[in-house]
């Protein structure tokens, strides 16, 4: 993690405050996949694009190779040698990763017919799992979604990671970490947290798939 984190600072040097709530997001993530977790994300407006974006690195190789596993590859041939060829050469590893903004019917149904604000909640209370972990974004801090979705998450036994800004938030005593980029203002808190995301993005792929190119 320490070369990501280095090389992240090189080029962001106000991110430098920040380094120790970065590495402890990183050893929760971490954990949680190493024990068989998965990583959920929200968040609104533009952090629900970001949430896509975090699920699109973690669920296929983002800087490295990530070759599946040879007895998988092996079972894949076993059922079908052209098939299971193609799909053991096409594959690649992942680290299991649900963006909770991308399930249109389920929130719309579940916000027409009970609360709107809940719908995130809902997600995590079908999703989410003690060792779980879950990524909440949010540049104020203040969105009463994510709010409950992190208090959900906690109440279930998930870890909770936050993408917040400087400013004191309302979720900050529901998070285990809170990554607070030094801005105030909504879109430069969103260049910040892009950087911050492609680290540990980073970092995690380097941990389950070595130094390969």
């Amino acid at each position: 993690m320490n070369e990501y984190i280095e090389n992240l600072i090189l080029r962001f040097p106000m991110l430098e405050s920040i380094e120790p709530e970065i590495s402890k997001a990183y050893g929760i993530l971490l954990a949680s996949v190493s024990a068989g977790g998965k990583i959920l994300v929200c968040g609104n407006g533009g952090s629900s694009a970001d949430a896509d974006h975090i699920v699109g690195e973690l669920m296929k190789s983002f800087c490295r190779k990530r070759p599946i596993d040879d007895a998988l590859q092996h079972r894949l041939i076993a059922i079908d040698a052209k098939r299971g060829g193609i799909l053991a050469q096409g594959l690649e590893g992942t680290i299991p990763a649900i963006n909770l903004t991308q399930h249109t019917a389920l929130t719309t149904a579940y916000s027409n017919d009970r609360y709107p604000a809940l719908a995130f909640s809902q997600q995590l209370l079908g999703y989410g799992n003690p060792g779980d972990t879950l990524i909440a974004l949010s540049t104020s801090g203040n969105s009463e979604n994510v709010i409950l979705a992190c208090i959900t998450a906690k109440a279930k036994g998930l870890r909770v990671v936050a993408l917040t800004g400087a400013s004191p938030a309302l979720l900050d005593q529901y998070c285990d970490v809170v990554i607070k980029v030094p801005e105030t203002e909504t879109y430069k808190i969103q260049e910040l947290h892009l950087p911050v995301y492609h680290c540990l993005c980073l970092a995690l792929e380097a941990a389950f798939w070595g130094n390969g190119d």
